[in-house]
């Protein structure tokens, strides 16, 4: 049984799915996958956009077609290894949570069963991958976070979360890069800025890295350039 499928996306665009679902294993094909792609189509690459179980290739219609895109991939792609565990870099994000910062730690401490403090370490106990950035600029999809934690999006977003607002949604987490509307339950703020586009890297994380948050107090997340 074939590890992909490739589809048509676009005129100069191929899609490449992976077993539909969130899971590391999928999550170290995708990894695998990329550069073996870059490599295979060199010059005729514009772009490759990773998601959770499946990766874009945005090829120069004028130097190639599809015909031989699918090609080069299914060459490439023969040497993907469904026992190789592909992981990145471990980045610590620094956390101040607090209900000053995190307006729906007590409705997930309720809703749970927990103390805000249960809530609190259950979610820095847990290492997350990045699965894939959308969204907007910067927003990283985490995964997964510890079942307890699990919540529905809010029934009425909010029309404004604040810039580096640590949120739950399902059993994903993630940090708002800029201030947008959002349903997820904030839970802490973050002080580190997750998408400056005139640095190289424009983020502080990529697909296939590893993230932890660590909690710090008021005082340390203000020293840092967090803002309330």
């Amino acid at each position: 049984m074939s590890l992909y499928r490739l589809t048509l996306a676009s005129e100069n665009a191929v899609m490449v799915y992976f077993e539909q679902k969130m899971a590391a294993d999928i999550a170290g094909l995708v990894q695998q996958a990329m550069p073996l792609i870059r490599q295979a189509l060199g010059q005729h690459l514009v772009e490759l956009l990773p998601s959770y179980a499946s990766v874009l290739v945005v090829f120069n219609p004028f130097s190639c077609d599809h015909f031989a895109v699918n090609a080069l991939l299914n060459k490439a792609l023969a040497a993907l290894s469904p026992n190789t565990s592909a992981s990145g870099r471990r980045i610590e994000l620094p956390v101040y949570y607090s209900e000053q910062s995190g307006p729906d730690l007590a409705l997930i401490a309720k809703t749970k069963q927990l103390t805000i403090d249960e809530v609190i370490k259950l979610h820095q106990q847990q290492l997350y991958r990045v699965y894939a950035i959308g969204f907007a600029p910067g927003f990283a999809y985490l995964g997964e976070v510890a079942e307890q934690l699990a919540m529905p999006r809010l029934a009425s977003p909010r029309a404004k979360v604040p810039r580096g607002a640590v949120a739950i949604a399902d059993r994903q987490t993630a940090v708002y890069p800029a201030v947008s509307p959002g349903g997820w339950n904030i839970i802490g703020l973050c002080p580190t800025p997750m998408f400056q586009p005139d640095n190289d890297p424009a983020m502080p994380v990529a697909v296939g890295d590893e993230v932890q948050f660590v909690a710090i107090s008021k005082a340390e997340f203000l020293q840092l350039g967090g803002e309330l």
